[in-house]
């Protein structure tokens, strides 16, 4: 996962902070609890650590589908 080293707003630390807030969720606890636990406090941070890990996995698979065009053209000139 691609996870920020620090915040863009207010340029806090915040890629040490993931591990304990996945290992909050994994346990049971909701986002809110899991993100407190690890000290994300600041709404800018909790952003950073929300968002980023969703929009990898939504990326993906318009990265394949742009890999396989491509190769479905490149077989088409040769």
């Amino acid at each position: 996962m691609l996870i920020p080293v620090r915040c863009f707003t207010c340029g806090s630390l915040i890629a040490d902070k993931h591990k304990a807030y996945l290992d909050g969720v994994e346990s049971g606890s909701g986002q809110g609890e899991a993100l407190d636990a690890a000290g994300v406090k600041r709404y800018c941070c909790r952003r950073m650590l929300l968002t980023s890990m969703e929009t990898v996995k939504q990326i993906i698979p318009f990265y394949e589908a742009m890999h396989r065009r491509h190769q479905e053209v490149q077989a088409e000139l040769e």
